[in-house]
């Protein structure tokens, strides 16, 4: 079991903790280099002196981590409706994700929601997986195989072309040097997370954010007339055509800013769930095997329900997500004063819940950082332990709306790539994490590829 302190009975809620000098950090910049450097470490440390709701420092302001299932599942459910995504949000990428579903609250957010769930019905999913398989088979038609496959960085490229037909239709006849750009855009938002210097400041995270934000909206805006004059399958054009029985539909705004968000989480989160499963197929051979036998026996474009069937490849699937959470940390903010395990947080807090964090803890897994798929088998289903033990998609309203889109996508990308390819990676390699943003491994992965 996790050592946690043990906090002393009182008639009401406690005050919340008051932070030791040692784990201050830096002037103003706070912990953010701890957290940079290995977040885990810097979480395991405040969860064992302090407990699931523990005090922070970060850009100046005093923030609280939220940590084990029992703390990020009272934020997730938000019962009192104190905790906020888009004030919490906006402090990290509010300027390049505005209004994106993410990003509003409450009763918009609920109306939002209502509306977009009609692009992610079961026959509309059934037709995205159709339109998976050739857009994976162009995205992968000039891999090379070798020894230093950089996996990582391929996958990458990929989820981006299949983002682009899938989301944008007509858009994969846009060429090479502007998908590029767009890329760029998408890398240049994402990491504005880990700007210090918060402002359009030219040479900074944030600066080259703003200008990622401006190449997005110039590229989706110039396809938004074709999209409203005529319905197609694709999501751009879908999100631009749906409507609610009451008549709902989003604006031209609504869709763009929509559109950035989606397609940034669909191939953002996927390609780093790929290349975890790469990676742990290329160090557990067994798997690998177990997993080709599965894709083998399904002919070279499956219909969703085939997927669905891909039972190995799905328990595999999981265990990457919980090993490496593509989003290891959530924030909200507290727009009242709350109570969470006990201990009142003040209004007008920054939360930072720490979902990686649980997904790693000795109290609800066995051998935590072993990769072991059977632990998802209906056998032990040790993601049960706790109803918010394993949440990658997060939990709440604000659930990511797309994650059987995610794993539809997953699931038909590792398909082809088992049946095409075998690989392995060094048993005793450890990715070299980026921690600024979303995590991604800073040497590309390397695997050793070569076509069956």
């Amino acid at each position: 079991m996790t050592a946690r302190p043990t906090e002393p009975r009182t008639a009401g809620p406690r005050p919340l903790a008051q932070l030791r000098r040692e784990d201050r950090g830096l002037p103003w910049l706070g912990q953010i280099f701890d957290y940079q450097r290995d977040p885990i470490r810097l979480y395991r440390r405040h969860w064992e002196h302090y407990g699931p709701v523990a005090p922070s420092y970060l850009l100046g302001q005093d923030t609280v981590m939220l940590l084990g299932p029992d703390a990020c599942g009272e934020a997730l459910q938000n019962r009192d409706k104190a905790f906020a995504n888009e004030p919490a949000w906006s402090q990290l990428v509010g300027p390049f994700f505005h209004r994106g579903l993410m990003l509003i609250d409450f009763d918009e957010h609920r109306g939002h929601r209502r509306i977009m769930q009609e692009a992610f019905t079961r026959p509309r999913l059934v037709g995205y997986t159709r339109r998976l398989h050739p857009a994976i088979e162009r995205g992968m038609a000039n891999w090379e195989a070798g020894r230093e496959f950089r996996a990582y960085r391929r996958l990458k490229q990929l989820t981006l072309d299949i983002a682009a037909d899938l989301f944008m239709g007509g858009a994969r006849d846009t060429g090479p040097a502007e998908m590029e750009r767009v890329n760029r855009a998408f890398i240049a938002c994402v990491q504005a997370a880990a700007g210090i210097v918060r402002a359009d400041v030219p040479f900074t995270r944030w600066g080259r954010a703003y200008r990622g934000r401006k190449v997005l909206e110039q590229f989706l805006r110039g396809y938004l007339p074709v999209k409203r004059a005529e319905a197609t399958d694709d999501i751009f054009s879908v999100l631009c055509h749906i409507e609610t029985e009451d008549g709902d539909r989003f604006s031209d705004d609504d869709v763009v800013n929509h559109m950035i968000f989606l397609m940034m989480a669909a191939h953002d989160t996927s390609t780093i769930t790929i290349s975890t499963m790469l990676q742990y197929l290329g160090q557990h051979p067994e798997w690998q095997e177990r997993c080709r036998a599965e894709a083998l026996a399904l002919g070279p474009a499956p219909e969703m329900a085939e997927l669905e069937s891909l039972v190995s490849i799905d328990l595999v699937m999981r265990e990457a997500l919980r090993l490496r959470a593509p989003v290891p940390v959530l924030v909200r903010y507290t727009v009242k004063d709350t109570v969470v395990q006990g201990v009142r947080i003040p209004a007008r807090t920054l939360c930072m819940l720490g979902l990686q964090f649980t997904h790693l803890m000795d109290d609800y897994w066995s051998n935590p950082a072993a990769f072991d798929p059977e632990r998802f088998a209906p056998e032990r289903r040790e993601d049960r332990a706790h109803r918010f033990a394993w949440e990658p998609f997060g939990g709440g309203v604000h659930k990511c709306i797309g994650l059987y889109f995610a794993g539809l996508e997953v699931k038909a990308i590792m398909h082809r790539l088992l049946r095409g390819y075998h690989w392995s990676v060094d048993p005793g390699y450890v990715a070299p994490l980026d921690h600024h943003s979303l995590p991604f491994p800073k040497d590309g992965q390397p695997i050793a590829l070569f076509r069956n």
